[in-house]
Order: C-alpha cells, then structure tokens, then sequence
C-alpha cells in the first residue's frame, strides 16, 4: 500500500531553503506518533533525468535522529525537485513523507552588492547605484523589485 506504516510517523513541517547561491537547507520533525528509535532519511531528484541522492550530511538531534541536512553545489532548474524522506524502526513501519518543489520559489537572495550613493548638494539630490545580488536559477533582472529606505540624519 502506498501509505504503508504507522499513522502520525512520517515526518511533519517539511522545508528547504537555498541560501549564499549554492547551499540547500532542510529541516523537518519527527511524526508526533513516531516510535523513540525512529530514524529518518532524506533523498531529491532534481529533475526525472537525474539519479536520487540521499543526505550526504545530517543535521542530527540530540538523540542522534536525522532531522534535517545540508546539500551543497545545488543548481536549481525548470522542473519541479522531489523529496522523499521516509524512516525505518525496529518496532514497526514508518509512512514516508514526499513533496515537489519549485525550487526557485525557496532561494533566499543575497542583499544587493557594489552599492554607491553620490549626492550632489548643489542639485540637492542623490544617485543610488548597486548590482543585483548573485542568484543560481537565472541571469535576468526582471524578477527583481528594491525598495530604497532614505533616512536623513
């Protein structure tokens, strides 16, 4: 059966991040009815032409239990991810917990770099510059809004 396992043992409150361009970050907590010895595993394919990988580095509790993991090198593409995480105990079966992501909709950008600010007191005004933060899924700057906060001292 698809939902084989234990009501309550899969995972709950999945998410990713991808943070400082190349980086993934993802957390979850364990099945509310999920037996003390239940261990989980994380695996994504980040597209169906590629091979599924597991967590090459757990973040663990302190029980030792996989509760999240670090990936580095990501790439985000066109297609949706997929992540499966399902566990194993020795008293009985564990549900698996799966999800597709967008993974473009989870990057955190890095702030705005290289800015200047030249005013001219005469003109009585100011020209802000600055470069568009470094991003993993696209070179075009359309998708990018600032909103400039001047405080006067």
């Amino acid at each position: 059966p698809v939902f084989a396992g234990m009501n309550g043992s899969a995972i709950e409150n999945f998410s990713c991040v991808i943070y400082n361009i190349f980086l993934m970050n993802c957390t979850w907590q364990a099945g509310r009815d999920a037996p003390a010895d239940t261990q989980y595993f994380l695996y994504w394919q980040k597209s169906r032409e590629d091979n599924e990988m597991e967590c090459e580095l757990y973040i663990k509790d302190e029980n030792c239990r996989n509760m999240g993991c670090i990936f580095q090198n990501v790439t985000i593409g066109t297609e949706k991810a997929y992540f499966l995480v399902n566990g194993s105990s020795k008293d009985s079966l564990i549900q698996f917990y799966d999800e597709y992501i967008d993974l473009y909709k989870i990057e955190k950008l890095m702030p705005p770099s290289n800015i200047t600010v030249n005013c001219d007191e005469i003109k009585n005004d100011c020209i802000i510059q600055w470069q568009r933060p470094q991003i993993s899924h696209s070179n075009k700057d359309k998708c990018f809004k600032y909103e400039i906060n001047v405080k006067y001292k």
